[in-house]
């Protein structure tokens, strides 16, 4: 058993045969490491999680109390194939959140960046994708097949449908349901998640330039009431000089599953 020698785990935690132990990883009482999990340097587990499946655990993450790291999907489709779980580094996954393994039918990996904080309760679905610097909040849920980008923030209680992709620094509200795509730094709020405006308090706390934000406004504008249909303005903004207007352009003239939430008018 591939356990470093500057690793501690506790006399009550059980780590199974085959799972591997990276140095000064911390172990706490009653918890439980699958055969097939890898704990990299410095990884804590606090007492009575459980990490399990063919998972990996990237350095300095800390899983807390009562989460389930790797377990398999919750999805009716799943008959037991063989499907992985990949943590970035540095997370923080707090008491009771849920972290699922992929299904063959969804590319066989759920993955999650850096830096990212899943409160408590919090539930990330196979499939998922989920990029760095990302903020779960408590009881929020991420379905199955979505894809997170980096810098996004989802609100208590809110709950993000199959598919759904949400772009780099957008923000979800509390106690809402997002069933469309969200463009890059856009606000979403209500109880149908209705895209309300940009994240202007997070591209200010960012230090994004005045100039870059105006710019972003103003495309905010053509999307709500430009000539033609929604795609027709999108396109126009892909010309844009400025290159976050152009990441907005391309994120919805990109491949997905879903219709997008549009400016409210």
């Amino acid at each position: 058993m591939p356990i470093d020698p500057s690793a501690r785990v506790h006399a009550s935690a059980v780590v199974e045969e085959g799972a591997s132990i990276g140095p000064g990883v911390v172990v706490g009482p009653f918890s439980t490491i699958g055969p097939e999990v890898v704990l990299h340097e410095g990884v804590v587990v606090k007492s009575h999680a459980v990490v399990t499946g063919w998972t990996e655990v990237g350095a300095g993450t800390v899983i807390f109390p009562f989460a389930c790291v790797g377990e398999v999907p919750q999805d009716l489709k799943f008959r037991g194939e063989r499907t992985r779980l990949i943590v970035g580094q540095r997370n923080r996954i707090r008491e009771g959140a849920t972290l699922n393994t992929g299904t063959e039918g969804g590319g066989g990996i759920t993955q999650v960046g850096d830096d990212c904080l899943f409160m408590t309760g919090a539930h990330v679905g196979h499939d998922a994708q989920v990029g760095n610097r990302v903020i779960v909040a408590n009881q929020a849920a991420i379905a199955g097949h979505c894809i997170i980008e980096d810098d996004v923030i989802i609100g208590g209680l809110s709950g993000i449908h199959q598919w759904v992709r949400i772009g780099r620094g957008a923000i979800i509200g509390a106690v809402t349901m997002v069933t469309n795509d969200v463009i890059p730094h856009g606000l979403v709020q209500g109880p149908r998640g209705a895209l309300d405006g940009l994240n202007l308090v997070g591209l200010k706390r960012k230090g994004i330039d005045r100039a870059e934000i105006s710019a972003l406004r103003a495309a905010y504008a053509t999307l709500g009431s430009g000539e033609g249909a929604f795609l027709e303005r999108a396109r126009a903004l892909a010309e844009s000089e400025s290159p976050m207007v152009r990441e907005i352009a391309s994120f919805i003239l990109g491949a997905s599953d879903r219709s997008f939430l549009t400016p409210r008018s």
